[in-house]
């Protein structure tokens, strides 16, 4: 399978933990659907302290992993919500 476009979609949304409402993430998301995975080389602002752990609430809300090669985090339901 062909590696993502690391230029991507120029389209930014904001992530944010669902129980304290923190903000994590600015990212270039393409696409309409549910937010499942976070591209490492797409994130145009980290606003986390440690990977995958909310600096608010210290709740974990992803996992590292590689997809297609690329690392990447892969969400977790309902731990965040996107704007």
């Amino acid at each position: 399978m062909a590696k993502p476009n690391p230029k991507g979609p120029v389209k930014t949304v904001d992530i944010f933990c669902a129980r304290c409402k923190t903000k994590l993430y600015r990212y270039r998301k393409g696409g309409k659907g549910a937010l499942v995975k976070c591209f490492k080389e797409r994130i145009s602002e980290d606003f986390t302290k440690t990977p995958c752990t909310c600096p608010g609430c210290e709740q974990v809300f992803a996992r590292e992993t590689l997809i297609r090669g690329t690392p990447a985090y892969k969400m977790i339901g309902g731990k965040v919500v996107m704007k």
